[in-house]
């Protein structure tokens, strides 16, 4: 059975590259009927966050990334939380000092920081490697902090990533990385190989800056004795061509977007597509859709380039295609926020429901409805309609007795009587059209035409608004 893995650290926020990784790894295991683990790696005590496991829980609950096992689920592979194991990691890495594939290191940082580089850069020179068993027995009788590093062996290292192909490193840039620290837990490599192991993980899913670690990881294996895993390193999310998505930059991560108004789904949707292409021209898919879909065969060596402007496209396709009764129960308490007057609420929300990007724009489409901004005539002027404001005067002079006039006032009635102005005029619909809804809206774009604007303002106040038209046109 496959099973892949999800393991981060609980450090506060879910960015987008780390929820893609989530993603895939749902995606790979659910497409071959396998299963999907949730494992906290918290060993990095110093960037722990309070709060930040529930963030991945709630997390992946709002994407709807199931796992099948995890810290708030159990299974018969727990736990699932990396500190909790961490006896069994020491005992590993005796096993490997045994068997001459790893050492103690007794190194304080005084002598480490003297093999820095001019840039600040060590390389471990493997000076406790040459120690006496009498001198370890001693310095662990005495209690003097250790580390165990990694013994790299010599010759070269070659393992196959679906990809990026097959890729082979001189063992003699690796260094003998440490797998225990001197506070007993262990690094973030060694756990991992261990766990994934113990857990029975069949395909490892990362970042491809993992890649230059691999080799360490294939030659612990080999030193256990072990099973090598499927690799899929995945390319990055870019901010652009040569930055990297970054909180610490202000990008935005999966919280951030939702608060920002887009949708789980939508957010799911776009980001299976960075760095994943479908075998056919489908952009929009459900969850059940993308595991039909998913083939690693389609996971590009190229990094991926996050597009807001494509992102709130889709997610205004996604609310078009959204029931409206579910539309109108996400979105009125922003209607009923922005619109206080008694004006058809539910009727305002149809007409912009295909018009937004994201719910978060609703305030700034429908601010005109509460109250007429103060707004210029050069709204008036329409080159494409070829209208200009003493068109526009003559038009609203002209159509303000006939608006008086109007006993039955909706949209049909309204808009017949723009019809017959335009035809009176002999004019085309958008020389009358144009100053009539600028009139109404004073806004240079509106959520709807200007028969249904009025219809939403009612008689009073569309009369009011086309007077004040007529007055700053004067």
């Amino acid at each position: 059975m496959i099973r892949t893995r999800f393991a981060p650290s609980p450090t506060g926020y879910m960015h987008i590259g780390n929820l893609r990784t989530a993603l895939y790894e749902y995606l790979i295991a659910k497409a071959n009927n396998g299963k999907f683990i949730l494992r906290i790696e918290d060993t990095d005590q110093g960037r722990l966050v309070e709060g930040a496991t529930d963030v991945i829980y709630k997390t992946l609950e709002i994407a709807g990334i199931k796992h099948d096992e995890g810290p708030d689920i159990g299974g018969e592979y727990g736990p699932y939380i990396q500190s909790e194991r961490k006896n069994n990691y020491l005992d590993y890495a005796k096993e490997l000092v045994e068997k001459g594939e790893a050492y103690y290191c007794f190194c304080d940082k005084e002598r480490l920081d003297s093999l820095k580089d001019g840039e600040g850069i060590a390389k471990y020179d493997r000076h406790c490697l040459s120690l006496s068993k009498e001198e370890i027995e001693e310095n662990l009788k005495n209690n003097v902090p250790f580390v165990i590093r990694q013994k790299i062996k010599e010759g070269k290292t070659t393992f196959v990533d679906e990809v990026y192909g097959e890729i082979t490193v001189d063992n003699e840039e690796l260094e003998d990385q440490i797998l225990i620290k001197s506070d007993g837990l262990p690094t973030y490599n060694f756990a991992n190989v261990i766990d994934d192991h113990l857990m029975e993980i069949t395909h490892v899913v990362r970042g491809s800056e993992y890649l230059s670690s691999t080799p360490k990881y294939n030659l612990l294996y080999d030193a256990f004795g072990w099973n090598i895993p499927t690799y899929i390193h995945l390319p990055p999310v870019m901010k652009n061509q040569s930055e990297k998505l970054s909180k610490r930059n202000g990008d935005a991560s999966f919280q951030d977007l939702i608060e920002k108004g887009y949708l789980p789904e939508a957010i799911v949707n776009y980001i299976a597509l960075l760095g994943w292409s479908p075998s056919t021209n489908q952009e929009i898919f459900t969850l059940d859709e993308l595991i039909k879909n998913f083939d690693v065969k389609g996971i590009s060596k190229s990094p991926a380039i996050f597009d807001i402007v494509k992102l709130t496209w889709l997610n205004g396709e996604y609310l078009k295609k959204m029931d409206f009764d579910k539309f109108y129960e996400m979105t009125e308490h922003i209607f009923k926020k922005a619109i206080t007057k008694p004006y058809d609420i539910k009727k305002i929300a149809e007409h912009i429901k295909t018009r937004i990007g994201t719910i978060n724009e609703i305030p700034d489409m429908v601010d005109f409805i509460e109250s007429l901004p103060d707004y210029s005539t050069e709204l008036y002027i329409h080159k494409k309609m070829k209208t200009d404001e003493a068109i526009s005067l003559e038009v609203l002079e002209n159509i303000l007795p006939v608006f008086e006039a109007i006993e039955n006032w909706d949209n049909d009635t309204i808009y017949n009587a723009m019809m017959d102005l335009v035809a009176k005029m002999e004019v085309k619909n958008g020389i009358v059209l144009w100053p009539v809804r600028t009139a109404l809206s004073g806004k240079p774009t509106s959520p709807c035409g200007a028969s249904e604007m009025a219809e939403i303002f009612g008689k009073e106040e569309t009369l009011a608004r086309i007077k004040k038209g007529i007055e700053k046109l004067s």
